[in-house]
C-alpha cells in the first residue's frame, strides 16, 4: 500500500436498511442487494482484499444473519471477518465505536452498500503523510445537493462541513463518500450506547476542537446506490467498464460476460454489453438487449424481449414477455405474455400471471401475486393482490422447479402427513416422467419424516391409487402427474381415506399447517417406511371384473381402438381386455417420458387420428385416455367424436336404460335435456357444483348409480365414487351389449341443443362486488346458487355466472333456443359484468 507498512484494519458498515431501494431491501439488508450478480458488500470485500486489507470487522443491525451466513469468516475471499451487532441503532460513529475492541490500530471505514474502485492505498498514504487523525475520502460530483459537502484548503485540511446544502451554499463540488481513515484514539470522542453520527456529530466536534481532519479527493469511481435509478445506472457503468470491479463470468466479444453452464439457443439475439450468470437457459427467439444483467439459474423462455433489465437469481421468465428498464427480484415467477415497463421493480418471490402488465414505476413488494391479465398501475405494498391459495382446481399445481420444487415437495409431504394419524399408510403414484419421480421422492421424504408409511405404486394410474387407498386401509393417497396443458407443469392430487379428492375442510387444514410450518416431527422410532405393493393392479382389475356381466360382453366381441397417449393405462388395461373378449388395436401403448412430453399431439389431432384408425380397423369404437386414466373421449363407429356434453348425454342415456331406479348426478353447467333423459325414465336427478370433488361427494349418496361431468370423467359408485376411465370403458361395453345399440345410434338420437361458454376477465377485487350486484339485480329471476349464480327463464334458456377460483375470470355458460340466442344471452351478461366492475 505504501512505504509505511503499518498494519491497517477495516470496518465495513453493513447495518443499513436501504429504505429507498425497497422493495429490493424489504426482506434483506442493503449490502446484500445484488449488483452485477454479487451482493454489494462482496464488491467492497474484494476491494479491501485487493489493497491487502485483510482484518475486517462488519457492523450489523438489520437482518444480520443474512450477511453472516453468506460471508461466514471471510476465508472464501481471503480476509478475516468479525462481526458486531447493534441491539438498537447507534448511528454511523456509534456503530464503529461498538466495534472498538477490534480496532487497536489505524483503521479504514467503508460503507458496505456503495460501489467504488477508489484507490484505498493512496488515501491511506495521504493520511499518514499528514499525520491526520481522520481523513475523509472525497469525490467530485456534478450535482452535490443530495450529499454532504466538505470544503478543504490547499493542503487538504478540512475547514467546513455542509450537510445537503442548497445551491446558495455550494462553494465546492467535493462530497463525503463515507470512506474514512481513522486513528483509534478518535473513538474516545464517541459516547457509548447512544446514537452518534460521523458527519453530523463527530466530525464537526473534532473540527471545533482543532483535531487535524483532512480530505483526500479520490479519482476513481464511487456511487452510493441510494435509489432505483442509481441502481440501474451503476449497472450501466459497470458494463461500460467505468468501474474497476471483478465482473463474474468470461468476457466474450461485444462485451458479453457469460457464466458457467449457460445454455443459449443459437437463434437468441444478444447485443452487448450484457452480463449473463451461471446456468442460465435462454430459449429460441429471445432478444437480450444492451445493459441487461441476468442472474444465476435464470430461465428465459422463448420469444422474450429483455432490455436494460436486472433479473436476479433463480427467476423464471415465461414465453413472449416484454421487460424493459426494470428490476426482477430473486425467485420470481413471470408467466407468459407479461409486460413490465420502465422503472418497475419486483421484489423477491413474486408471481406475475399470464398476460399481466406492470406499468412504469410500479413497485411490487416481495411475496406478492399479480393476477393473470391484470394491469397494475399502482404499487403493491401491503395488499396480497389475490394471492393464490396452495390448492387449485385439482390439487397443488405449478411449473416444475419453479412453482413446485423439491424443497416445497418435502414441506407438502410433512403438511399432508401431519393431517393424518401417526403410523398411518399413504399410497403414492406417478406418471413416467423424471419430474414427477423427483418431486414424488422429495414428497415421500416429508411423509416419512412425519411418521407415516408409504405404499408406493411407482408408475401407475390414478384410479389404481384411489382403489388401493379405499380397499387396503390407506389413510390417503397422492398422485404426481405431468399436466396435459403444459408438459413443464406438474399436478399433485391428494386423496382422502376413501380415495376421493380432499374436501375443502381437509385442504384448508393442510394449507394452514403448510403456511405456518406447523409440522409434526416423528421421533427416531416413529419414522415412516416405504413399501411396494406387489399385486395392486391385479386386485384393481379383479374388482372391476366382479362388477361386470362378463359373458354378456364377451358374446359381443367388440372391436376397440385405444389411444393410451403414452399414459399409465397402457400398463393396466391389457390385463382386463383379455377377460372382456375384445379385439383390440392399441396406439401409443407404452409409457415413455420423451414421447409423453414432446410427441403427444394435441387432443384434437389425437382424436382425428383415432377416428381414421377406427375407420380402417372397422372398429365399434375408439377411446382416447388422459394421462391419469380418469377421463375419456370417444370416437363412434362412424368416425364421429363424442366428447363433452354429448358424451355425458350418451352415458346418461345408457345408464337410465340399464338402471331402472336410482339417482344420477350432473353439474349445473350441463344442458337441460340430459336431466330430462333421467327423469323421463324414473330416475332422480341431482345437480352439483361444476368441480369433480363435488361430483365425487354426490356419488357417495345412497341410491346414486351414476355421476358424470362435461369433461369426460364418469363415476359408477357401486365400484368407486371417483373418476375412472377404465371402469367407464368396461361399463360402456356392458351397457351397449345389454341395449344392443351402437354409439353412433345413441348420438344420432340426441336432441339438438345449444350451449355456449365465455370467459370475462374480472379482477380479484371486483369479483365479489360484481356477484353481489348481479344477485341484487336478478334476485326476482329465480336464482339457483348451487355453484355461482344460475338464472333460468325457461327449461332450455338459462345463464350460469361462475367465478374461477384460480384466475381473475368469471365463466359464463348459456343455453338457448339457438346459437344466436346463446350469443345474445352471453353478450347481455358480459355487459352487465363489465358495468358492475367499473
Amino acid at each position: 500500500m505504501s512505504s509505511d507498512d503499518r498494519r491497517i484494519k477495516a470496518v465495513v458498515m453493513a447495518g443499513g436498511q436501504g429504505t429507498r431501494l425497497r422493495p429490493m431491501t424489504s426482506n434483506q439488508p442493503k449490502p446484500m442487494v445484488q449488483v452485477a450478480n454479487k451482493p454489494l458488500m462482496e464488491h467492497i470485500v474484494e476491494l479491501l482484499k485487493r489493497h491487502d486489507i485483510e482484518d475486517v470487522v462488519v457492523t450489523l443491525q438489520f437482518l444480520p444473519t443474512l450477511i453472516t451466513s453468506y460471508f461466514d469468516d471471510g476465508s472464501g475471499w481471503g480476509v478475516n471477518l468479525n462481526y458486531v451487532t447493534e441491539e438498537s441503532p447507534l448511528g454511523t460513529a456509534g456503530s464503529v465505536r461498538n466495534a472498538h475492541s477490534f480496532l487497536d490500530t489505524q483503521f479504514l471505514v467503508v460503507s458496505g452498500d456503495a460501489v467504488t474502485d477508489v484507490d484505498l492505498g493512496a488515501a491511506v498514504q495521504f493520511h499518514r503523510e499528514r499525520d491526520a487523525m481522520v481523513t475523509i475520502v472525497l469525490k467530485k460530483v456534478e450535482d452535490p445537493l443530495e450529499f454532504g459537502l466538505v470544503i478543504t484548503d490547499k493542503e487538504g485540511k478540512i475547514v467546513k462541513f455542509l450537510e445537503k446544502p442548497g445551491w446558495g451554499e455550494v462553494f465546492s463540488d467535493t462530497i463525503n463518500t463515507g470512506i474514512y481513515i481513522i486513528e483509534p484514539e478518535v473513538l474516545n470522542f464517541v459516547p457509548d450506547d447512544q446514537p452518534y453520527d460521523f458527519s453530523r456529530d463527530l466530525f464537526p466536534q473534532l473540527l471545533e476542537d482543532g483535531v487535524p481532519l483532512y480530505g483526500y479527493v479520490a479519482d476513481g469511481y464511487w456511487c452510493d446506490v441510494g435509489n432505483i435509478d442509481q441502481y440501474l445506472s451503476v449497472h450501466r457503468d459497470i458494463l461500460d467498464g467505468l468501474v474497476d470491479i471483478k465482473v463474474p463470468g468470461h468476457r466474450m466479444e461485444n462485451n458479453v460476460w457469460l457464466g458457467d453452464g449457460v445454455g443459449i439457443d443459437d437463434s437468441v439475439q444478444i447485443r452487448g454489453p450484457v452480463l449473463i450468470g451461471n446456468h442460465v437457459k435462454i430459449e429460441p427467439g429471445s432478444n437480450i438487449r444492451e445493459y441487461s444483467v441476468i442472474g444465476n439459474n435464470v430461465v428465459i423462455k422463448r420469444e422474450n424481449f429483455i432490455h436494460r433489465v436486472v433479473i436476479m437469481d433463480n427467476s423464471y421468465i415465461g414465453p413472449s414477455c416484454h421487460v424493459r428498464g426494470s428490476v426482477v427480484g430473486r425467485n420470481c415467477d413471470i408467466k407468459s405474455g407479461v409486460r413490465i415497463e420502465e422503472g418497475a421493480v419486483l421484489g423477491d418471490d413474486c408471481l406475475v400471471g399470464d398476460n399481466a402488465m406492470i406499468n412504469q414505476g410500479v413497485l411490487v413488494f416481495p411475496f406478492k401475486t399479480v393476477d393473470a391479465r391484470a394491469t397494475v398501475s399502482t404499487s403493491i405494498i401491503w395488499e396480497s393482490r389475490g394471492m393464490r391459495s396452495l390448492f387449485g382446481k385439482r390439487g397443488v399445481s405449478g411449473l416444475v422447479n419453479v412453482d413446485i420444487t423439491p424443497e416445497k415437495a418435502v414441506r407438502l409431504g410433512m403438511a399432508y402427513a401431519s393431517t393424518i394419524p401417526l403410523n398411518s399408510q399413504v399410497v403414492t403414484s406417478r406418471d413416467g416422467t423424471r419430474s414427477a419421480r423427483i418431486i414424488k421422492r422429495a414428497f415421500m421424504t416429508g411423509i416419512n419424516s412425519a411418521g407415516v408409511h408409504i405404499r408406493d405404486l411407482e408408475v401407475s394410474a390414478l384410479p389404481v391409487n384411489r382403489f388401493t387407498v379405499a380397499n387396503h386401509w390407506g389413510a390417503g393417497g397422492v398422485d404426481f402427474r405431468t399436466s396435459e396443458r403444459d408438459p413443464q407443469w406438474l399436478d399433485i392430487t391428494f386423496f382422502d381415506e376413501e380415495g376421493r379428492d380432499l374436501d375443502q375442510n381437509a385442504r384448508r387444514n393442510m394449507e394452514r399447517i403448510f403456511t405456518r410450518n406447523d409440522f409434526r416431527r416423528a421421533f427416531l422410532d416413529e419414522l415412516g417406511e416405504i413399501y411396494y405393493p406387489a399385486r395392486a393392479v391385479e386386485a384393481y382389475t379383479r374388482a372391476i371384473e366382479e362388477k361386470l356381466d362378463l359373458p354378456l360382453i364377451q358374446e359381443k366381441r367388440f372391436k376397440v381402438v385405444f389411444d393410451y397417449g403414452y399414459g399409465a393405462a397402457s400398463l393396466i388395461l391389457p390385463e382386463l381386455l383379455g377377460k372382456l373378449g375384445c379385439e383390440v388395436l392399441s396406439l401409443n401403448a407404452f409409457t415413455d417420458e420423451k414421447r409423453l412430453l414432446t410427441s403427444r399431439p394435441p387432443r384434437e389431432e389425437a382424436l382425428k387420428r383415432l377416428a381414421e384408425v377406427v375407420a380402417s380397423f372397422n372398429a365399434d369404437m375408439g377411446l382416447l385416455f388422459d394421462n391419469g386414466a380418469e377421463r375419456i373421449a370417444v370416437v363412434d363407429e362412424g368416425k364421429e367424436v363424442i366428447a363433452g356434453s354429448d358424451l355425458l348425454a350418451v352415458m346418461t342415456d345408457l345408464v337410465t336404460k340399464t338402471r331402472p331406479t336410482g339417482k344420477v348426478a350432473i353439474p349445473v353447467n350441463q344442458p337441460a335435456f340430459i336431466e330430462e333423459i333421467a327423469t323421463n325414465r324414473g330416475l332422480e336427478i341431482m345437480r352439483t357444483r361444476v368441480d369433480r370433488s363435488s361430483l365425487m361427494a354426490a356419488a357417495q349418496q345412497e341410491g346414486m348409480v351414476f355421476a358424470g361431468g362435461g369433461d369426460g370423467g364418469f363415476i359408477f359408485p357401486d365400484f368407486m365414487p371417483v373418476y375412472d376411465a377404465m371402469m367407464t370403458f368396461a361399463r360402456m361395453l356392458e351397457m351397449l351389449a345389454a341395449t344392443g345399440e351402437t354409439l353412433a345410434q345413441l348420438k344420432r338420437d340426441l336432441p339438438a341443443y345449444y350451449l355456449m361458454r365465455r370467459e370475462v376477465v374480472t379482477s380479484w377485487e371486483a369479483k365479489g362486488a360484481v356477484m353481489r350486484q348481479l344477485l341484487e339485480t336478478h334476485e326476482d329471476d329465480g336464482i339457483d346458487s348451487t355453484d355461482g349464480m344460475k338464472i333460468s327463464w325457461e327449461k332450455y334458456r338459462w345463464v350460469l355466472i361462475l367465478p374461477d377460483q384460480e384466475e381473475p375470470v368469471l365463466h359464463l355458460y348459456a343455453e338457448g333456443r339457438d346459437e344466436e340466442d346463446c350469443r345474445g344471452i352471453l353478450d347481455r351478461y358480459e355487459a352487465e359484468i363489465k358495468k358492475s366492475s367499473l
